[in-house]
């Protein structure tokens, strides 16, 4: 068995650039520099980013000539989707009880 990733997937997520960054690879691999064209930051701040996110095997990346080509590997995001949703039980009760507030008022 492999080393233990760098980063963990929630160390990974945390930071806004990088869920975009991950958004934007779900829609298909890009290059550095077509993830570059998204964003205002520098390139060496793109690349530190993608660094964390392959770290954590949220994205893989090959060579392609002379370009890197970065791909989401989603897998890795199962373990936040399951902790998310154990807390989703709490946010359907919340729900549930403001309906019923709703619609228990008396009309005036």
């Amino acid at each position: 068995m492999g080393a233990a990733p760098k980063h963990d997937v929630y160390q990974a997520i945390a930071d806004p650039s990088r869920r975009e960054m991950l958004k934007l690879l779900s829609h298909s691999d890009s290059s550095i520099k077509e993830i570059c064209e998204h964003f205002t930051i520098s390139r060496t701040a793109i690349v530190k980013h993608l660094n964390v996110l392959s770290d954590a095997e949220l994205v893989s990346d090959r060579k392609a000539g002379r370009e890197k080509i970065y791909s989401l590997q989603p897998e890795q995001l199962l373990e936040v989707k399951e902790w998310v949703s154990y807390f989703e039980q709490f946010w359907d009760n919340k729900l549930s009880m403001l309906k019923h507030m709703v619609e228990e008022e008396p009309n005036d």
